[in-house]
């Protein structure tokens, strides 16, 4: 016997029987049928309805299998197909709805069977592939992972053979078809995401709120601007300040940036009286406490729209960073005020720099540990000139010290290679020395820095000047924009060269305009910050003592003055600085005059009471040489 039988006689039988290479050991034994899994996915349980789209796609499914194929497991999960493959299938969303579907497990599960021996099923089968994964990445990883184990991933809706009798497990058509559509499914969402993104944005921009109203507003419902929705009775909002909540955020923010309390300290103050400051109510009422809490003044003391504009995308609303922060610079603003200010962005600015300064540290300067008595009148307040590092208060034989002990491995080059102590009492000696001469001293202007004696008066009218002939070049810009409207009303004869040089016009006095609002604010900001000593003249003229001062009203005026102190262990010297700001100059008064232990019998300068037209403009104190604590 020799050519084509001898080579059919040699191979038989060593042919693999491939009838059904789609089997595993168990459906050997009954090849009458094929074990499929089904695997369904539906969006956020928020945005689709669960119980109706996994039986939807289950019934797909069971309307393409030929006779001889079974399902016999059933995997799906609610969530996002955006999310990476190892966070996707560990969510419990599906507990929050009667599914008339069985389940025996998410995408995980079904990848851990697929790869084990006695896995129950051979073919994986979806609605479409996009249920497998929205990101071609994730599903044509699983697609990999379930080939790579010996099962097979079909679609509903693309061609597909399960009766395969070659070495073929996919035709070439299958898998055009599949990549095609994996690049559909990830550009759709894609493209739905930008569109929805942009209309978020015209809609912050057109000033419209989104979700429910911060505190200190309420919604004011308007009409929809599109007809059919109009109809249906769908409104779109706008904020209006609420009659009693708007004066509690105004005087938080106050408390914030005048005395720089924290956010716990302002919810005390503000649960003292519940009446005249209710406290926010949640989106359930049922989660409501009745109180104010850390993380309500936190949001409220946080929420720009206070500004008057309109801001979205502050918090992320997707993946595992839900709630988290965005980056200031990924906020989205409108261009414009969209409704009554409570607070200027100034005061929002300063309020959120009081956080930075405040970083791990409390408002009291006692300890949260209810058993201590020891108050650290100046905690808080001190810091290593070495190392940056705030100071720590302790007590050491009776008497109250600030402790720097930085980790070895965090200790700078020229900070003591050990721990150094500074005795509080030192300290407060010679602060009040230094407040009572340089502060409240009848001959403060005398003993400024010589560089804030030297400013020239006229520097300052200059500047109020520029201001002036600012906000005038402003009116008149206004004033020729009008004409021009005015004149293309009156026009008996007019033509499209008219009508092109009057938009041109407009258009150059429009940026004008523009130009000179920002020289402005350029203007009013150079003010702000100007050194101004004559804010000095503000305070009374009073000593002060610090130590028999009571520790609240210590640090109120301590936050107030923005004091701080460094020290330097190489020098022994402590250096003290005060930054007295035109918007604080009335706190300061106010807490001086309740601290005052023997007053002198007369006052330079304005009276105390004084509360209006103050001087803008800061000015910075600081002693000609440092103090020096024993330690």
């Amino acid at each position: 016997m020799g050519g084509p039988e001898a080579i059919r006689a040699w191979a038989g039988p060593r042919r693999v029987d491939r009838s059904h290479a789609l089997a595993g050991p168990a459906a050997r034994t009954e090849p009458s049928f094929i074990r499929v899994a089904f695997a369904g996915r539906t969006s956020t349980y928020d945005q689709q309805d669960p119980t109706l789209s996994i039986p939807r796609q289950l019934r797909t499914c069971h309307g393409v299998l030929p006779d001889t194929a079974v399902i016999v497991a059933h995997f799906y999960d609610i969530e996002s197909g955006r999310k990476d493959l190892s966070d996707r299938g560990r969510g419990r969303a599906h507990e929050l709805f009667q599914i008339p579907v069985p389940r025996d497990g998410g995408i995980q599960d079904l990848l851990d069977e697929a790869e084990r021996p006695d896995r129950r099923f051979d073919v994986v089968i979806c609605e479409d592939i996009s249920r497998v994964g929205r990101r071609s990445y994730a599903s044509t990883e699983i697609e990999h992972r379930l080939e790579k184990a010996g099962v097979m991933l079909i679609a509903a809706d693309e061609p597909f053979q399960l009766n395969n009798t070659g070495r073929r497990s996919k035709t070439s058509t299958q898998v055009l078809t599949r990549r095609v559509k994996q690049g559909v499914a990830e550009w759709y969402v894609i493209e739905m995401l930008e569109k929805s993104w942009d209309g978020f944005e015209t809609h912050t921009e057109q000033g419209y709120n989104v979700g429910k109203p911060c505190y200190g507003y309420r919604a004011k419902k308007i009409p929809h601007p599109v007809p059919a929705k109009r109809a249906k009775g769908i409104k779109k909002t706008l904020l209006e300040v609420h009659p009693v909540e708007g004066a509690v955020v105004r005087r938080s923010f106050g408390w914030r940036v005048v005395e720089r309390l924290g956010y716990q300290a302002i919810a005390d103050r503000l649960n003292q009286d519940l009446v005249t400051n209710p406290p926010p109510i949640p989106i359930d009422p049922n989660r409501a406490v009745g109180i104010w809490t850390y993380s309500n003044v936190r949001d409220m003391l946080t929420n720009p729209k206070h500004t008057g504009h309109m801001v979205w995308n502050r918090r992320a609303r997707k993946g595992g960073g839900r709630n988290r922060m965005n980056p200031v610079s990924e906020w989205v603003w409108s261009p414009e005020p969209a409704h009554e200010a409570l607070i200027d962005l100034e005061t929002y600015v300063q309020a959120q720099q009081v956080a930075e300064r405040r970083e791990r540290s409390r408002t009291a300067s006692k300890s949260r540990n209810p058993q201590a008595k020891r108050i650290y009148k100046l905690r808080s307040y001190i810091f290593c000139v070495s190392c940056g590092r705030r100071l720590y208060g302790k007590t050491k034989r009776q008497h109250a010290y600030y402790v720097c002990a930085p980790k070895k491995a965090w200790v700078p080059e020229g900070h003591p290679s050990s721990t150094y102590w500074v005795r509080e009492r030192n300290l407060l000696e010679g602060l009040t020395a230094f407040l009572a001469a340089q502060v409240f001293g009848p001959y403060r202007r005398e003993l400024l820095d010589a560089s804030l004696r030297t400013i020239d008066d006229n520097a300052q009218q200059e500047r109020q000047d520029r201001i002036i002939a600012l906000r005038r070049s402003i009116t008149e810009t206004e004033t020729k924009s009008k004409r021009l409207v005015r004149s293309l009303e009156i026009a008996d004869d007019v033509d499209q060269a008219f009508i092109r040089d009057i938009n041109e016009r407009r258009a150059e006095l429009r940026s004008h305009k523009e130009d000179l609002e920002r020289q402005l604010a350029e203007a009013e900001d150079e003010v702000q910050r100007a050194p101004n000593p004559t804010l000095l003249d503000y305070l009374p003229v009073t000593p002060i003592d610090l130590v028999e001062l009571p520790d609240e009203l210590s640090r109120r005026l301590f936050e107030a003055l923005r004091l701080e102190i460094h020290y330097d262990h190489n020098t022994r010297t402590a250096t003290c600085r005060v930054t007295l700001l035109g918007d604080t100059i009335n706190a300061v008064s106010r807490m001086t005059q309740e601290a005052v232990v023997i007053p002198f019998p007369k006052q330079k300068g304005p009276a105390m009471e004084m509360q209006h037209d103050l001087p803008s403009g800061t000015v910075c104190v600081v002693p000609p040489a440092g103090l020096e604590p024993a330690t």
